[in-house]
């Protein structure tokens, strides 16, 4: 786990943290269990790696930019560049390893070949966020390639459709936000196999 006294106060303000971080990964993020490691899955300038080290996760930052990557090693975060979208490869199948994920977050990010592969690498009672564009958005800008934008309800029917796991949905939405820009937006906070601890779970 990053020792957050290495974060340099200019680049990693806490408050800044707090301000940049998505609504929905700060409002759910706090149901990461502590102690796993959380994937940040095409973190990109690590705005939630950083809000995630900040609130005492350990944190895996994964994209395939290496620029940003750089800026976060020298931080002391652990990192992996990766090409996520090269096809079947040995380091996604290291990085997706079954279980080995207290929770995998994703904001902004769509490439539907991986789904089956984050949903296989979040443990028993692990947490996945995930949070990007929906069809619709084509009308406020980009992305308005199909390719990247999420069908309705296509989070819920990816869950469903997990063979290896059943999953309990604490918050879906899927339409209109006005901010950061207006955009159409999908966004699900679940949790893998809660059983009877889903109760326990406090999301507000």
């Amino acid at each position: 786990m990053i020792d957050q006294a290495q974060m340099q106060p200019s680049q990693f303000n806490q408050q800044a943290l707090t301000d940049a971080a998505s609504p929905w990964i700060s409002r759910f993020g706090g149901l990461l269990p502590a102690g796993g490691r959380v994937l940040d899955l095409a973190c990109g300038t690590g705005r939630h790696a950083l809000w995630l080290a900040a609130h005492g996760l350990d944190v895996l930052a994964v994209d395939r930019n290496p620029a940003p990557l750089a800026e976060l090693a020298a931080a002391g975060f652990a990192t992996r560049q990766i090409d996520l979208e090269a096809g079947p490869s040995a380091a996604l199948e290291e990085l997706f390893q079954p279980g080995q994920f207290a929770g995998v977050v994703v904001t902004n990010y769509l490439h539907r070949p991986l789904f089956p592969l984050i949903l296989r690498s979040i443990a028993e009672q692990g947490v996945l966020l995930y949070e990007t564009f929906a069809i619709g958005n084509e009308q406020f800008g980009k992305p308005s390639n199909p390719d990247f934008l999420l069908k309705p309800a296509e989070l819920l029917a990816l869950l469903a459709a997990d063979e290896d796991g059943s999953w309990h949905v604490l918050a879906f939405e899927d339409g209109y936000v006005e901010q950061p820009k207006p955009a159409m937006v999908q966004r699900i906070c679940a949790v893998k196999g809660a059983g009877n601890s889903a109760s326990a779970l406090r999301i507000g």
